[in-house]
């Protein structure tokens, strides 16, 4: 397994059809049942030639037998139909199979990208991943409803086409070898360069798709500065990359049709050359005009060949876009998650609520320490509140609580357990989390408090917005509750996506409440809501806060002071004050600038 310029992981074709077998074992008795239906389908279509060589054989005769003539008609039709019948039902088979396998692919991949660590979620842009559920998946299943079974049919009536043309003449089937070599050297060619190509159209618009994603996401801000001229140029090359790499891939498939068609006139050529010469030496030297069927036969043997090979063209085709594509979905499959349960993880029941950090040294970047030995203690049911300037490691602390990143030194202690002997799901499940950028999904009020947990009923959904206070701006909605949320809350306020964030947390009943910059978008008729919700969660279970308004920490337990990743103080709001140290300062200058706005 090699890596591409973009690092991505390059299988061979060995390694994509084992990887792919994987997914297709649950269904291999559909194939099977398939392969047996395309032979006998196959073995039916070949078997046509011969009534036309007997058809045509029979006129030739002076006493022609019509009766017989139209017995061999009807028994033509009665192959065909079968054959087409047979084509029919392995057709649907395979077509339920196929859809089977992508609906599996698609739940794996996306439980993948789930369960990956948010490092690992971060640091790919998400119209890549978007790509990879989407079109790489739809590629793949082209793969199994559409190539996989023309691909098999094609080569078994390339090979029943070379049997048969032995059998019904071996010296015009001989002829047929001189023009083999030249046909496997053009597709071997053309295989080799195909991937490279469809590994490039893949790339570059999985880059198109990212590109679309973030300009999408942020186009408030490209107009806000003026920058749709850039943006678009941006796109517009990304876009041109999409179209060359498309344009050269076609090129190759331009190619390689033509050159098939070429020896396609060729064969015809050299078969009619020489079994044209057989044929009239039979018919002059014993009045035999047999000779005239087999050449009929053989320009339908040879049509079948070439059709098959052709059409393999195209399948070679949408088999490397598959291939390309499963490459892309293998990359993430075998891309395991930088946060993992252990073997024996542990499932947490109730729990008190007591952290503690034990010298703990983390970086996001190696060498690049965001927190240096880091020691503190939280008791059960304590408010502790963390301050510090931009980057001196206060939300770090947070992600870290939750194992959304893995720390390199120390130990972070829950009821005095190590969450790495934790299990993610059972962890988490103890957290409750309201963070600055309030995410809502498509579907109703109910739906984004709820978040799905069928086990949360509707009175518990109204109590939860009753007590943070965001039933009043919810009962002035037409719909209340079910009223449409749109893509990510942007017919709420920012202030009130911050409260159904609160009910949406505290309607999951958790231990730990962890507020991240919870307050930071709200305005100040808002910020009374959430200081008055704020006193009543504080009797919830242990709550760990983030806040640069220090007006809104004041009642905390214990504040921890934090400058560029190591612990300067801690203690309580008074206590703090009365050290006259960093906290103090910080105080004193929010004081004095709340002052001077007031004024």
């Amino acid at each position: 397994m090699n890596k591409n310029l973009d690092n991505e992981r390059i299988y061979s074709n060995t390694q994509l059809i084992k990887k792919i077998f994987v997914f297709l074992k649950p269904y291999i008795k559909y194939f099977v049942l398939s392969l047996v239906l395309i032979l006998v389908a196959v073995g039916l279509e070949l078997i046509i030639p011969f009534f036309y060589k007997a058809a045509t054989n029979e006129m030739w005769k002076l006493d022609v037998d019509f009766p017989k003539i139209l017995l061999i008609c009807l028994g033509m039709a009665g192959i065909t139909i079968l054959a087409s019948a047979t084509q029919f039902i392995e057709a649907m088979i395979l077509q339920h199979a196929g859809q089977g396998i992508i609906y599996n692919v698609r739940n794996v991949v996306f439980n993948h990208i789930e369960n990956s660590s948010i490092e690992q979620i971060n640091a790919i842009p998400i119209g890549k991943l978007v790509t990879r559920v989407t079109n790489d998946t739809n590629s793949l299943n082209e793969l199994f409803t559409d190539v996989l079974v023309n691909l098999i049919r094609s080569v078994v009536t390339i090979i029943g086409v070379i049997i048969f043309m032995f059998v019904c003449d071996v010296h015009l089937a001989s002829y047929m070898l001189i023009i083999m070599p030249i046909i496997l050297v053009s597709t071997f060619i053309f295989d080799k360069y195909a991937r490279k190509a469809y590994r490039k159209v893949r790339h570059n618009l999985s880059h198109l798709n990212a590109s679309l994603s973030e300009n999408l996401s942020g186009m408030k801000i490209t107009q806000a500065f003026n920058a749709e001229q850039k943006q678009y140029k941006e796109f517009k090359e990304r876009n041109r990359k999409l179209q060359k790499s498309s344009s050269a891939q076609i090129l190759l498939h331009a190619i390689y049709r033509p050159s098939m068609y070429v020896c396609y006139i060729a064969t015809l050529f050299i078969v009619f050359w020489f079994g044209g010469k057989d044929a009239l030496e039979l018919a002059i030297n014993t009045g035999d005009l047999s000779g005239i069927g087999t050449l009929l036969a053989f320009y339908l043997f040879i049509d079948k060949f070439f059709g098959p090979l052709q059409e393999l063209a195209e399948q070679l085709n949408t088999l490397q876009s598959a291939f390309a594509s499963s490459e892309r979905i293998f990359e993430i499959l075998d891309t395991p998650s930088t946060i993992e349960d252990r073997e024996d993880g542990i499932e947490l029941e109730d729990i008190r609520g007591e952290i503690e950090f034990k010298n703990v040294w983390f970086a996001y970047e190696e060498g690049n320490w965001i927190l240096k030995d880091v020691s503190f203690h939280v008791a059960p049911n304590e408010v502790v509140a963390f301050v510090g300037a931009t980057g001196s490691g206060k939300t770090t602390i947070l992600q870290l609580i939750v194992r959304n990143y893995d720390i390199q030194k120390g130990e972070i202690l829950i009821d005095g357990i190590n969450i790495k002997d934790i299990k993610l799901h059972s962890l988490r499940s103890k957290f409750g989390q309201m963070l600055q950028d309030v995410f809502l999904f498509s579907g109703t009020i109910k739906d984004n408090i709820k978040m799905y947990e069928e086990n949360i009923t509707d009175e518990q959904v109204y109590e939860a917005c009753k007590y943070v206070g965001a039933d009043h701006f919810i009962e002035r909605l037409d719909n209340k509750y079910d009223e449409v949320v749109r893509e990510r809350g942007n017919n709420f306020s920012s202030g009130q996506r911050q409260l159904l964030s609160f009910a949406r947390t505290l309607v999951h009943n958790p231990n730990i409440i962890i507020l991240d910059e919870a307050t930071a978008n709200i305005d100040t008729e808002t910020e009374v809501l959430i200081q008055e919700s704020l006193e009543k969660m504080m009797s919830i279970g242990t709550m760990l806060m983030v806040a640069h308004r220090l007006s809104t920490i004041q009642h905390a337990d214990k504040i921890i002071v934090l400058s560029k990743g190591v612990i300067q103080e801690m203690g309580s709001h008074q206590e703090l004050l009365k050290a006259k140290g960093q906290y103090y300062k910080l105080y004193t200058l929010q004081y004095e600038k709340n002052i001077h706005l007031e004024d």
